[in-house]
C-alpha cells in the first residue's frame, strides 16, 4: 500500500527498519493514507488527540455511548434458568452447563471466552485455517476452552457449525459488525432460529471502534484493533504527554484489549442473567474505543502519582518515542515491572498444568475474582488454535486445577 516489498530479508536492523517503515509513510498526507486505508481495507487511523476525536462526527456519537449496552433481539422465548451449577465434588461454578462459541482472535473477544470458561461455561473457540492469529497470545486467552477449526465458507464446515449452534447459549463474536452477518450468522438470524428452538440465545459482540447500528456512526465497520483504538481515541497522546513528549506513544500492554475483555465478560454475564430472568435473545455490544472512552472519563493521576512513577520506572522506557514497536514499548515496561513489583509474579498467585497442545507445562496467574459460595477457575489447560474436534461432547477436565 506505500511501497514497500511485502519481503525484504536483508533488512534486520531495529531501527533501520523504523526508518525505512517511516521514509515510506511520510511520502503520503493523512488524508492520502486514509483513503488508502479505504481502498486496500487495511487497518489504520490518524493519531488524534480528546478533543480532536470528540470533534468528529463518529467521536461525538461515541461520546454519547456508554460502555456497553444489551437489548432484546426477540422476546417470545421463555427463560431459560442456570442449572445447579454442583460439579460432584462440593464447587460450584455458575455457568455450568452454558454453551458458548467464540468466533474471536487474538486478545479483546478471546478474553471473554477466557472468562467465562473461569466461570464454568463451555467454551469452543471456533478459528478459520485460513485466518491468522498470534499463537504467543494463545497460551493465555485458550485457558480453560476447546478450540477447533472451522471454515465457515466450506459447506461441510457450516454443516458442522450449524450442529454445534443447535445446543450453543452464547455467540462471542470479535469481527468487524458485518463479517460474520455476510456469512448468514447475523445476531438477527440466530435469534430467529432460536425463537424457532424456544431457547433464547445471548450474542455478544466485540470491536474497534463501536457505534454499530447507530445512525451517522460513520466508522463503525471500519478495520482494527487495540493500538489503532489508543490513537484514534486519544489515548495514546496521554501516554506520550505522561513521558513528557509533544507526540503520541502507543501504551504499554494490551491494556484497552484486556479491558474491553472485561467489559465483555461483564455484558455477556449480563445477557445470560436477563434471559434466565425474563428469557428472550439479547444482543451485548462493546468495543475498544468505548472502553478507551471509559478509561479516559477517570482522568489521570494526580500530579504527584504521576512524578512518583516517573522517578521510579527505568529511564530506558522514558526514552522512547512515537515510532518504537509494540514490543519494544511493553519489553521495556515488564523489566521495569518485575523490577518494582516481584510479588505480581509470586507462586502463590499462580497456577501451572500440563499443555498436551503446547507440549509443555503452563504457568498463568489465578483468576483475581473472589465469590462467596462460587469456585472460579479453569478446569482444562490452555490449547494452540484448532487442537480439538468440533464437538460439545467428551471434555476433559483437570478437576486439581480448581482445588490449586
Amino acid at each position: 500500500m506505500i511501497g514497500l516489498p511485502p519481503f525484504f530479508p536483508t533488512l534486520t536492523d531495529y531501527h533501520q527498519c523504523i526508518k525505512t517503515i517511516e521514509g515510506a509513510v511520510k511520502q503520503f498526507s493523512v488524508a492520502e493514507l486514509e483513503l488508502l486505508n479505504q481502498t486496500f481495507q487495511q487497518a489504520g487511523t490518524a493519531v488524534l488527540t480528546q478533543e480532536q476525536y470528540k470533534e468528529t462526527d463518529h467521536g461525538h456519537i461515541l461520546h454519547s455511548l456508554p460502555p456497553f449496552t444489551v437489548r432484546p433481539l426477540e422476546q417470545s422465548t421463555p427463560p431459560v434458568p442456570l442449572v445447579e451449577p454442583e460439579d460432584g465434588m462440593g464447587r460450584l461454578q455458575c455457568l455450568r452447563g452454558i454453551r458458548v462459541i467464540e468466533l474471536c482472535r487474538v486478545i479483546a473477544g478471546p478474553t471473554i471466552g477466557r472468562s467465562l470458561a473461569a466461570h464454568g461455561a463451555s467454551v469452543l473457540k471456533v478459528t478459520s485455517p485460513q485466518l491468522p492469529d498470534v499463537p504467543f497470545f494463545q497460551v493465555d486467552v485458550n485457558a480453560g476452552k476447546h478450540t477447533t477449526s472451522l471454515h465457515l465458507k466450506d459447506p461441510a464446515d457450516r454443516a458442522t457449525f450449524d450442529t454445534l449452534l443447535e445446543t450453543a447459549d452464547v455467540i462471542l463474536d470479535g469481527y468487524r459488525p458485518s463479517v460474520i452477518s455476510r456469512l448468514g450468522y447475523s445476531p438477527e438470524a440466530l435469534a430467529a432460529k432460536a425463537a424457532l428452538r424456544g431457547r433464547g440465545i445471548v450474542y455478544v459482540t466485540e470491536d474497534c471502534f463501536g457505534g454499530s447500528g447507530v445512525p451517522g456512526a460513520a466508522w463503525a465497520d471500519r478495520a482494527g484493533w487495540q493500538q489503532i483504538a489508543d490513537c484514534v481515541t486519544g489515548v495514546a497522546w496521554e501516554q506520550g504527554k505522561f513521558m513528557g513528549l509533544d507526540e503520541p506513544v502507543v501504551p504499554p500492554f494490551p491494556m484497552s484489549d484486556y479491558g474491553t475483555g472485561s467489559l465483555g465478560t461483564i455484558v455477556a454475564l449480563a445477557g445470560i442473567y436477563r434471559r434466565a430472568i425474563q428469557g428472550g435473545s439479547w444482543i451485548c455490544r462493546t468495543s475498544l474505543s468505548q472502553y478507551n472512552l471509559f478509561l479516559l472519563s477517570l482522568g489521570p493521576y494526580p500530579a504527584e502519582v504521576q512524578d512518583e512513577l516517573r522517578r521510579s520506572h527505568n529511564a530506558e522506557f522514558f526514552a522512547l518515542r512515537h515510532s518504537d514497536s509494540v514490543d519494544e514499548v511493553g519489553k521495556r515496561a515488564l523489566r521495569s515491572i518485575r523490577k518494582l513489583h516481584p510479588k505480581l509474579f509470586a507462586d502463590n498467585l499462580m497456577q501451572s498444568a500440563h499443555s498436551a497442545g503446547f507440549r509443555g507445562v503452563v504457568r498463568w496467574p489465578k483468576e483475581a475474582l473472589e465469590i462467596q459460595g462460587l469456585r472460579i477457575g479453569h478446569v482444562r489447560a490452555t490449547r494452540p488454535n484448532g487442537y480439538d474436534t468440533p464437538t460439545w461432547e467428551g471434555w476433559e477436565e483437570d478437576r486439581m486445577l480448581l482445588g490449586s
